[in-house]
C-alpha cells in the first residue's frame, strides 16, 4: 500500500534531483514547458491488433477524425502507430506501415495537428517526417541513429524509448532490479549523446512501461515495477531532458473498469514529474491532472 511516508522518504533520499529543471522547447512550432505541468499526447492505433479498442481506427477517415477529436479534448500532440507492440500480434512491414500512416499524417498535419509517428523503421520515419510529422516515437535502439539524423534534418523532436532488445517487437528479458533508474540512466545517457551528436535539439525519454516482456507477466510484479518507476521518474531529470510516459492498464486489477487505469497511473506519473503523458484516455486523464492542479498547500 502506498503511503504518504513513502513519498516523503523517496523525495528526501533523492532531494538533489527533485527540482532540477529540464529542457523546454517547441514541437511543430508550439511551445512545451515541461517544468510547469505535464502535457498530454493522445493515441491513434492503426493496427487492429491493438487491444485498447477505443483507440483503434480501421480506416484513415476514422483515424483523422479521432486525431482531430483528441486535439479538441486537450491533447496538443497525437501519436500514430501502425503496429501493435503486443508480442503475439502480426508484424507490419514498411509498406504496410506507410500505407496506413501516411494518409493520416498528411491530413492531420495539414489541419494543424501536431503528429508523432511511432516506429522503429527508418524508412517509415523518413516518410512520416516528409508527410508532416513533427516528432518520432522511436521504439527500438537498433536503427535509432538513422532516425536521429532524420529528425535533425526535419527539425523534429524524438521520444527515445527504453527498450531492452533491438526493438519493441524483439525484446530481451527485462532486467528487474529493485531500483530501475540506474540502468535507465546508462541507456538514456548513451542514446541522448547519439541524438545530440546527430544534431537533435528536442529530446524526450520514455522508460517504456507499456511494452511487453515475457518475464514480466506476473501482474503483481509488473504493476509494482511500473508504480516504482513512475514515482522515481524525477530522478531522470539529472539528464536534463523531459520524460514521456505511456500509461499502462493493470487489467488484472481494474477488470471491467480498465478505462480508469490510465487516469490512476497519471497521478503517479505527475507526482514523479513526468513532462509528457501518452494516453488513450485524454478527457479522463486531463480531468485528473486538472484536479491535481487545483491543490493549494
Amino acid at each position: 500500500m502506498l503511503r504518504l511516508e513513502d513519498f516523503a522518504e523517496l523525495a528526501e533520499r533523492h532531494a538533489d534531483d527533485l527540482n532540477k529543471p529540464v529542457a523546454t522547447f517547441d514541437i511543430g512550432g508550439r511551445e512545451f514547458n515541461f517544468n510547469k505541468r505535464p502535457h498530454l499526447m493522445g493515441v491513434v492505433n492503426l493496427s487492429s491488433d491493438s487491444w485498447y479498442r477505443e483507440s483503434v481506427c480501421l480506416s484513415a477517415e476514422q483515424a483523422i477524425q479521432r486525431g482531430l477529436t483528441l486535439r479538441e479534448q486537450g491533447s496538443p500532440l497525437v501519436d500514430l502507430g501502425a503496429e501493435s507492440s503486443v508480442l503475439e500480434s502480426a508484424r507490419a512491414d514498411e509498406a504496410l506501415q506507410q500505407s496506413l500512416l501516411l494518409p493520416v499524417v498528411e491530413a492531420l498535419s495539414s489541419r494543424g495537428v501536431l503528429v508523432s509517428a511511432e516506429t522503429y523503421l527508418p524508412t517509415v520515419a523518413r516518410a512520416c517526417l516528409e508527410a508532416g510529422a513533427c516528432a518520432l516515437n522511436i521504439t527500438g535502439p537498433k536503427h535509432a541513429p538513422e532516425q536521429y539524423e532524420l529528425a535533425a534534418m526535419h527539425n523534429a523532436a524524438v521520444i527515445i524509448c527504453h527498450v531492452q532488445g533491438d526493438n519493441v517487437r524483439e525484446v530481451n528479458d527485462l532486467q528487474l532490479d529493485n531500483d530501475p533508474i540506474p540502468q535507465m540512466l546508462d541507456f538514456f545517457s548513451r542514446e541522448i549523446d547519439a541524438a545530440k551528436s546527430a544534431g537533435v535539439t528536442r529530446i524526450l525519454i520514455d522508460p517504456g512501461l507499456g511494452f511487453y516482456y515475457r518475464n514480466l507477466q506476473d501482474s503483481g510484479e509488473r504493476v509494482c515495477y511500473q508504480m516504482r518507476t513512475f514515482l522515481n521518474t524525477f530522478r531522470l531529470r539529472q539528464l536534463g531532458w523531459p520524460v514521456c510516459h505511456a500509461l499502462p492498464h493493470a487489467f488484472e486489477y481494474f477488470g471491467e473498469e480498465v478505462r480508469c487505469a490510465e487516469p490512476f497511473f497519471a497521478v503517479l506519473a505527475a507526482l514523479g514529474k513526468t513532462g509528457l503523458i501518452r494516453t488513450h484516455e485524454v478527457p479522463r486523464t486531463r480531468a485528473v491532472l486538472e484536479t491535481m492542479g487545483a491543490w493549494r498547500a
